[in-house]
């Protein structure tokens, strides 16, 4: 029996994508992901018995609006929210799974998707189409932010497309269809012509920021055509957890929330009080952690990513064999009960970092 492959790739590409695939089991059920892209499969793609899931595309970034915006684009733009939380993609492979953008079956979003979404209805009526969230709230186990009107954590879905084709739905009959079934979405900006949609977009960013979220996304309305912008406060949000763990970030990662800041500061025309304004909060983002986090170590205490996770005590337990699976470090800070919830305050220890500002406390030198 010949098998299976993804629709609209070619013999040679869908060999190196196998090639490339890693096996990995989801409570005893075996599938292979990709974790690397393949001759324009994304990073991410899943197979599981014989059925795939396609990866989630990168979504290119526009650092000047004008006329970014108008160069990307020559038809109507559909603007929204794009939420700061974490990315799955759930399909429907023998059961309603959530999968991570590296492609990873996560036991515990798969809880909370099933326990939030209905998932049953939905798949009753589009079997072969995927759900793409963003998970966001404060009791979030890869990206905690507490600037959504969430307690916990909760799922906004962002996009519908085709599960082995990535096939993006038209954003209209996406939003309708989503309301339809009562699934939450992010919030609508609206339709705007190129030149239109820079003057919008402006008014949005400035709104967002303000608001400490994350930025938009703007998209062809068909879906195909997607271009995000972000605003300075999840830059400097970005900049305060990477030199919180200096050496566990790479300089690429640094390097581009700081262009990233520099042309929104042109791009808004800022000069005098208001570019040393950014330029105070970009010097707080970067001195303040890095700094408190050397003390920390020098204080023979913990360093890394706190998160707060809540659920059945079987769901907290998947999720924290999921990270051992992962070869993470966890440090369990408090673990309690909730009514029939257990709810677990856990550190990922940034062992690098650790490791590195304890050499250099301890007199150990750097070459460079």
């Amino acid at each position: 029996m010949a098998e299976a492959a993804l629709p609209d790739v070619d013999a040679e590409t869908m060999a190196a994508v196998r090639e490339g695939m890693t096996a990995a089991e989801y409570r005893g059920r075996e599938y292979r992901y990709l974790g690397s892209p393949v001759r324009g499969v994304e990073r991410g793609t899943v197979e599981m018995a014989g059925a795939f899931v396609r990866g989630y595309p990168s979504t290119p970034r526009v650092l000047v609006l004008d006329p970014g915006v108008p160069r990307f684009f020559d038809g109507p733009i559909a603007v929204e929210e794009k939420l700061n939380g974490y990315n799955v993609r759930i399909a429907h492979v023998g059961e309603p799974l959530a999968i991570t953008r590296g492609g990873h079956v996560c036991p515990y979003t798969t809880r909370v998707a099933r326990d939030q979404l209905p998932l049953e209805a939905f798949f009753a009526e589009y079997p072969e189409t995927m759900l793409c969230a963003e998970f966001v709230g404060p009791e979030n186990p890869y990206t905690a932010h507490d600037v959504y009107d969430v307690d916990s954590l909760a799922p906004r879905v962002f996009d519908l497309r085709h599960r082995e084709t990535g096939r993006p739905w038209p954003v209209e009959k996406r939003r309708s269809t989503l309301a339809g079934f009562e699934i939450p979405q992010p919030s609508f900006v609206g339709v705007f012509d190129p030149e239109e949609a820079v003057r919008a977009v402006r008014e949005a960013i400035r709104e967002l920021d303000a608001a400490g979220r994350e930025g938009v996304v703007m998209q062809s309305t068909d879906g195909r055509d997607l271009l995000k912008y972000t605003t300075a406060a999840t830059h400097r949000s970005d900049l305060e957890m990477a030199f919180s763990l200096p050496f566990d970030y790479g300089q690429d990662f640094l390097f581009s929330r700081l262009i990233r800041e520099a042309f929104q500061a042109v791009e808004f025309g800022e000069r005098g009080q208001a570019l040393e304004e950014r330029a105070h909060g970009l010097g707080e983002a970067i001195l303040e952690p890095m700094v408190e986090t050397i003390r920390t170590v020098g204080e023979g205490q913990l360093i890394g990513e706190d998160h707060t996770v809540r659920g059945s005590p079987e769901a907290v337990a998947e999720l924290l064999a999921h990270f051992e699976d992962q070869g993470l470090s966890i440090e369990i800070r408090s673990d309690r009960r909730a009514g029939d919830q257990r709810v677990v305050h856990l550190t990922k220890v940034a062992n690098q970092s650790r490791d590195k500002i304890q050499h250099f406390l301890e007199g150990g030198t750097i070459d460079q």
